[in-house]
């Protein structure tokens, strides 16, 4: 596996600990320590998350970057999101 993959993969599963997180800490079964650790771990992860967010910014401003150093920033079109109801 490429580095960009595994960077990739470490993304996806910080975000799917930060959602099983979030689960635990709705469902009210946490004891309140319990709770305060769920916490402090899903304020770590979304520092991770986040720092590697920035990294992979920099990254793609480092690849769009023009040889006489202006960017050259271009609108980015998400594709469209297919709406439940016209399943």
């Amino acid at each position: 596996m490429a580095a960009s993959e595994d960077a990739e993969v470490d993304f996806a599963a910080t975000v799917e600990r930060l959602e099983r997180l979030v689960e635990q800490l709705e469902s009210g079964e946490l004891s309140l320590e319990g709770s305060l650790a769920a916490f402090e771990q899903g304020v770590r992860l979304t520092r991770d998350a986040q720092r590697r967010l920035d990294e992979a910014e920099l990254r793609v401003r480092t690849l769009i970057e023009r040889p006489d150093g202006s960017i050259d920033f271009a609108p980015f079109d998400a594709p469209a999101a297919e709406d439940d109801s016209e399943r």
